[in-house]
């Protein structure tokens, strides 16, 4: 009798996940956390016009206040001071558990890729009692594509353009959430395959593309 040949299984599915304004709302808590660091240096931040314009690392809303030489200090100490000031008032975004859950319940992996300090992610999703198998952190836009090669995604969910830039590099399916600065136009035009309304639509579209992944 010949032996059949050996048959490899499919790889799991894994659907990377962006943080800031797709599975959580951060506009409270860095609104708090700005306000926080204004207070302490003195230097007006108006930290309402910042937290509509989140995505990007850090450093690139911190130069609209400061000058170069003090970005980094500025950086290191938001950072610091973020856990006591963003973490509690920051809710989850609607749909954001039910989504991981979907994944999971597919027989799917979830990880989260995001821009943000990774131990400052952790806390959020730990608060929350969002439960990702990974939380990659540090990563923005293109860069988001190491992480997401990393660990074999094939979709990635993000609010912003940089995630579907980062999708496109990464060669995986970009779905896209108008839950953040950009809206649903933008999202398109920057090549978003899927936008849906919010993550609430997720499980659904999760079913359907695992019948017809195609």
């Amino acid at each position: 009798m010949t032996p059949m040949a050996p048959h490899s299984a499919p790889r799991p599915l894994t659907v990377g996940f962006d943080l800031d304004m797709t599975l959580i709302d951060s506009r409270p808590g860095i609104r708090a956390a700005y306000r926080a660091l204004s207070d302490e240096t003195g230097v007006p931040i108006d930290a309402d016009l910042a937290v509509t314009r989140l995505g990007p690392p850090l450093e690139q809303e911190l130069a609209h206040w400061f000058p170069d030489e003090h970005i980094q200090e500025m950086a290191d100490r938001y950072r610091e001071m973020y856990p006591v000031y963003a973490i509690a008032p920051t809710p989850a975004m609607a749909g954001a558990r039910e989504a991981i859950a979907a994944v999971r319940e597919s027989g799917g992996r979830a990880i989260v890729v995001t821009a943000k300090h990774e131990p400052n992610a952790k806390l959020h999703l730990a608060h929350l009692g969002i439960e990702p198998d990974e939380t990659i952190g540090w990563l923005w836009a293109e860069a988001k594509a190491e992480a997401l090669h990393e660990h074999g995604a094939s979709v990635y969910v993000g609010d912003h353009i940089g995630d579907v830039r980062g999708a496109h590099v990464a060669g995986v399916l970009s779905v896209a959430v108008p839950t953040g600065p950009c809206d649903a136009d933008e999202l398109r035009a920057a090549g978003a395959d899927v936008v849906l309304d919010d993550l609430t639509a997720f499980p659904a579209w999760l079913r359907s593309y695992r019948a017809d992944p195609a």
